[in-house]
């Protein structure tokens, strides 16, 4: 694990980075990744592997409470709690996760989200509890 707590840059760097979520819209109370769907990040039935779903939620609802007033930068956090819900498979090719800071107070806080693909299926909701880390 890196020494430093530095935030993210304006693309998705470590797993996220990995995996080719990018960061597509950031604000104070909002935050939106986007992810191609290509075969490594398949399950053996050809869909996005549940944990993809998981990933891209948890780094979206994080990120919607991490807002410091830079749109290349985060405040860093971890995950507290993660519910997620798969509602459907997409039928297109790009996964697009939106989630919003619904609550909290000055370092937990409380986010909800969701996926859809770009034809609009609505693939899986999340709500979870993050909170946020001091920098040292």
């Amino acid at each position: 694990m890196p020494d430093d707590l530095s935030p993210y840059p304006s693309s998705a760097r470590g797993f996220m980075g990995l995996i080719g979520a990018r960061k597509t819209g950031y604000s104070d109370g909002y935050a939106r990744f986007e992810l191609d769907i290509g075969p490594h990040l398949l399950n053996p039935m050809g869909i996005p592997h549940g944990g993809v779903y998981a990933s891209i939620l948890d780094t979206t609802l994080g990120s919607s409470g991490c807002w410091e007033g830079n749109p290349d930068t985060f405040r860093p956090s971890v995950t507290l709690n993660l519910n997620v819900s798969y509602l459907a498979q997409p039928r297109g090719t790009r996964l697009i996760c939106e989630a919003r800071r619904v609550g909290g107070g000055k370092s937990i806080y409380f986010s909800e989200g969701e996926i859809h693909d770009e034809t609009g299926v609505l693939v899986a909701r999340a709500s979870g509890t993050f909170k946020i880390i001091t920098r040292r």
